[in-house]
């Protein structure tokens, strides 16, 4: 018999704590993993097949056993996986790591998977998001504005492919909006719409009419006045307090680099974004500084990061964080129901904390309670 395990779970009316049930030594707990194996993200597939195995091995506990499958990243390939981990008798699979390989997987309806994807748009019954969704992201910044008192937020959210997701994480949050913007990401296109947003040709404009007209008047000093204001760029009032910009990497700072240029200033303005997975080229972007944005928890994630390099003698990938996490979850939920009863399990309001930190799972999705931080000076300081 394996020791009692104590954890603290959280449910719909409040904080209870678990004794789990002791589990007989030949009581296996079966979880299916599908990662791609073969094609061109298999390294992926490798890094959360490592952070599984030192996940296990960090649980202690030989009842558990994974099985990893191979999608290839092809939906064909996932439903073959899948089909073969469910003919060995298993309920729970950790995986497919992308939205696209869940296609055909309503037609496993025994078996319950736990996509790393964070996209919730149009997934099938017995599919579970697990990834950073965006409900999650808006939720923290929904948060972090009550809590400064910033009332006149605009929205921006690239015209893209996930373009809709991001809309739903805006309805769902029920983040209060100032005004939203729709943006073509085509920098030629650009620079012009937000120029639009922020009325900058009408600030330029009143700039140049405002020194004109000293430069005619009689005015003491006029020639200081002027002098300091052909050092600025616009005049007028911005009708917003902060812009939250639903974008990352090259594309994201297109769009700090067009405000900018329209003389939208970030120690004036909050500049906002969404989870950048403390990508460090920020951190020497000293002009759009600071910008804030939601994540997971720092110090967990560095934490697992050393036993994961100490492991494998390489870094992991935030993904294999994900996964590492799960493994933990299905373990601890298979203490308190059947695994071929997980299903039910995710329908009810449940509470857990892993690495990531705690996330909540409803109505066959996970919520993330994350973190907020800020980028300045040069340094990540974490708000709450």
């Amino acid at each position: 018999m394996i020791k009692l395990i104590k954890i603290l779970f959280t449910i719909k009316f409040g904080l209870f704590l678990l004794f789990f049930q002791t589990v007989s030594a030949n009581e296996k707990i079966k979880i299916g993993l599908l990662v791609p194996m073969t094609g061109s993200n298999k390294q992926i597939g490798q890094s959360i097949i490592k952070a599984v195995s030192l996940a296990v091995k960090n649980i202690d506990n030989n009842s558990i056993e994974i099985y990893p499958k191979d999608t290839a990243s092809k939906p064909n390939q996932t439903l073959k996986s899948a089909f073969e981990l469910k003919q060995m008798g298993i309920k729970v699979v950790i995986g497919p790591v992308f939205y696209e390989s869940l296609t055909y997987l309503d037609e496993m309806k025994d078996l319950t998977f736990l996509s790393l994807t964070n996209k919730t748009l149009d997934l099938p019954k017995n599919v579970i998001s697990a990834g950073i969704n965006s409900t999650s992201q808006y939720n923290t910044i929904k948060k972090f504005l009550e809590k400064n008192n910033i009332k006149k937020t605009i929205f921006l959210t690239p015209i893209r492919e996930y373009e809709f997701e991001i809309k739903k994480g805006i309805k769902d949050s029920k983040i209060k909006i100032f005004k939203k913007y729709d943006y073509n990401t085509d920098p030629t296109k650009l620079t012009k719409q937000i120029e639009e947003i922020t009325k900058y040709k009408i600030r330029r404009q009143n700039l140049e009419d405002e020194i004109t007209r000293i430069r005619r008047s009689n005015e003491a000093n006029k020639e200081k006045k002027i002098k300091n204001l052909e050092k600025r760029y616009t005049i007028g009032n911005l009708n917003f307090d902060a812009v939250v910009i639903a974008d990352f990497d090259e594309s994201l700072k297109s769009v700090t680099t067009s405000l900018l240029y329209t003389d939208v200033q970030p120690k004036k303005k909050y500049f906002i974004t969404l989870n950048q997975w403390f990508d460090e080229s920020l951190l020497n972007q000293t002009d759009i500084q600071p910008i804030y944005y939601p994540s997971i928890n720092k110090e967990n994630f560095d934490d697992y990061k050393i036993k994961y390099f100490n492991a494998f003698k390489e870094d992991p990938s935030y993904l294999s964080l994900l996964s590492y996490d799960l493994v933990g979850l299905v373990y601890y939920l298979s203490f308190k129901s059947d695994l071929s009863n997980l299903s039910k399990l995710f329908k009810k309001q449940n509470s857990f904390k892993g690495k990531i930190g705690i996330f909540d799972v409803k109505n066959n999705k996970i919520n993330h309670r994350l973190n907020f931080y800020k980028i300045e000076n040069k340094e990540l300081i974490k708000i709450f």
